[in-house]
């Protein structure tokens, strides 16, 4: 009996060696074409992915579509619920969220100009328990995550039905009635008039002025998706407020351009760093309609039925970035993933191009198109993006709760493949082109199990006043090709308490005996990065490695959170002009001290058995 237990047990830690779930994975999955493993030998073959790539996702509220999960949660457990969320956006290798913070001019954060959310506490106008205000937190467990936070509005809903008695006394339907419209099932306000715009831009800068948001964000609603037998009554309007004469469509583009320029304008001068983009509706106009328009036969284009013009917003630089809604397949005949990613490459005007993608689709099928069942689909499109790399800037996926379910394994391509590297959100040299001061002192203590790197910025701004809002750290063996442009060597994305803070970073992933350079760069809240500061170790453990002169650190724990790739692999392309003179930066002088032999481990009982090293 014994021997038949040490028989036993061998086989299960063979099978364990094997990997996890090598029995049932089969049974498990939904394809047997798919498997973690498959998705890893893609990895292990695949080129080094993009360094600077926009990875996001949208975190819905409206309906408790993503977050909350139930109306009238404590605070305790709708933040738990967020930080979950965040977690596997992290996991998956995103570095931003869009947050729906006004879903139906309500309020996920204190306003004294609309009510709060019912969709956060159950009853519109009714505040938080404990007196909280959700959204400082929202945004600090997105920065401390290394994620952009973008502040998603709903600019024209007002309601999500027709049952007005619900609504707070302070809602703007109570109070000015003369500005709405009923149309089909909901509330809408009238984009005609001039004071309704005002207060919608009221709404914004007073969230851009209050909050540290990086970006304010529009979806794909500005009139209404035309519903049969259903008229948007905006007559008087179209009478009263139309001094250039124009036709219906026109007039009602013009009203919507109005309220984009002027935002892109208040925004700027509020706080030049807050980008202002729009996600809409995938196709702008068909060219059967319009000779500028794609080969594609979508039965809602944005110019014509929404009368959103964002080919002008983009010629016009009004708009930092759009994120076309492609929630179509790359097997769809009617419109194309490829036509229309390949359109809109061609129709960016030099502002930044994210594809919104359609992850709650995966496992639909339809008649015309049953691509989505197919767990290569999303990836399939992630690669086509990243075949126009001057082009496409990133990707945004709809929505949290997809990425969370994983359908498909899909959020496993993600991270084990597309996302397995970090990436830095693109620079946007519109807004700002400067990078931050480099760092200008480093302490390295390195032991036996752990090497902690300490530094503080240059306490000088840039000329344009800005100080590092993050930090990159990247590790290179002996051998490799030292570039900060290739992104499997950033070892952490580290974001001190503050601008202009100091932070500390533990590398627990050393290996004794192995020699190391790290190269730190500086990062502005706009992700222009500075030349870095390089350090040098010998491999001797364990080892002190003293890197310019030390500091005196506040006694406070700073917390860094870092986003962690799997181990260094070498660079795939040869690095470009910029990271060549990054890589010439001056080396920081270093002292090595060693304090004692490294002793020779013994080998254990399973190691002598299987004659293992």
């Amino acid at each position: 009996m014994r021997s038949f237990s040490l028989v036993y047990c061998l086989l299960l830690v063979v099978f364990s060696w094997a990997g996890p779930g090598a029995l049932w994975a089969q049974a498990a999955l939904p394809s047997p074409r798919f498997t973690r493993s498959a998705v890893l030998l893609e990895a292990a073959d695949a080129p080094a992915p993009p360094k600077r790539e926009l990875r996001a996702f949208w975190i819905a509220t409206v309906a408790n579509i993503d977050w909350p999960t139930q109306r009238g949660e404590s605070p305790e457990v709708y933040r738990r619920e967020y930080r979950r969320l965040l977690d596997a956006g992290q996991r998956a290798g995103l570095n931003a969220v869009f947050v729906q913070i006004r879903p139906a001019s309500d309020a996920f954060y204190k306003s004294d100009l609309e009510p709060w959310s019912r969709y956060l506490t159950g009853r519109q106008g009714k505040a938080p328990s404990e007196g909280d205000d959700p959204l400082p937190f929202l945004i600090a467990e997105a920065h401390r995550r290394g994620m952009e936070f973008h502040a998603w509005f709903n600019p024209y809903r007002a309601t999500m039905d027709t049952v007005t008695r619900s609504l707070a006394p302070n809602h703007p339907l109570r109070q000015h009635p003369e500005w709405f419209i009923k149309y089909a099932k909901q509330y809408l306000y009238n984009p005609g008039l001039p004071q309704v715009r005002a207060h919608i831009k009221r709404v914004i800068l007073d969230v851009v002025r209050r909050y540290d948001i990086d970006g304010v964000h529009f979806d794909d609603y500005f009139y209404p998706y035309p519903e049969p037998g259903q008229v948007f009554h905006d007559e008087q309007a179209f009478a009263e407020q139309n001094p250039d004469n124009l036709g219906l469509a026109d007039w009602r583009r013009q009203n919507v351009n109005t309220l984009i320029h002027d935002l892109h304008d208040s925004i700027g001068a509020a706080k030049r760093w807050v980008k202002f983009g729009i996600s809409p509706f995938g196709v702008w106009m068909n060219k059967s309609a319009h000779p500028d328009g794609s080969d594609t036969r979508a039965g809602q284009p944005s110019y014509s039925n929404l009368y959103a013009d964002s080919r002008l917003w983009l010629r016009s630089g009004w708009i930092d970035y759009i994120v076309p809604q492609l929630y179509w397949s790359t097997k769809f005949k009617l419109v194309p993933y490829a036509t229309m990613v390949e359109w809109w490459t061609r129709n960016r005007f030099d502002r930044h191009l994210y594809i919104g993608h359609g992850m709650y689709r995966m496992r639909e099928s339809t008649r015309s198109d049953t691509a989505w069942r197919n767990p290569r689909e999303l990836p399939t499109q992630v690669r086509l993006n990243r075949s126009y790399p001057d082009d496409v800037q990133g990707s945004v996926y709809f929505s949290a709760n997809s990425l969370l379910n994983n359908p498909l394994h899909t959020t496993d391509s993600l991270r084990l493949d597309l996302y397995r590297a970090p990436a830095l959100v693109p620079t946007m040299p519109w807004l700002d082109s400067l990078a931050p001061r480099p760092v200008r002192e480093m302490v390295l203590n390195r032991t036996r199990n752990v090497s902690t790197l300490t530094w503080a910025p240059d306490p000088v701004p840039a000329a344009d006043g800005d100080l590092a809002a993050y930090y990159v750290l990247y590790r290179f063996e002996r051998g490799q090709v030292m570039s900060p442009a290739d992104p499997r060597h950033i070892l952490a994305v580290v974001r001190p308490t503050g601008l202009g803070q100091p932070a500390t970073f533990a590398d627990t992933t050393a290996h004794q005996g192995t020699a190391y350079a790290y190269f730190l760069t500086a990062v502005d809240r706009l992700h222009n990065e500075s030349p870095p500061l390089r350090v040098f170790s010998e491999g001797k453990l364990p080892v002190e490695v003293l890197a310019a002169a030390p500091l005196n650190m506040p006694a406070q724990d700073h917390r860094p959170v870092a986003v962690r790739p799997p181990a260094p692999r070498p660079a795939a392309r040869p690095s470009s002009p910029v990271a060549a003179e990054m890589a010439r930066a001056e080396a920081a002088k270093v002292k090595v001290k060693t304090k004692e032999p490294v002793k020779k481990r013994r080998r254990g009982f399973f190691a002598r058995l299987f004659g293992l090293k």
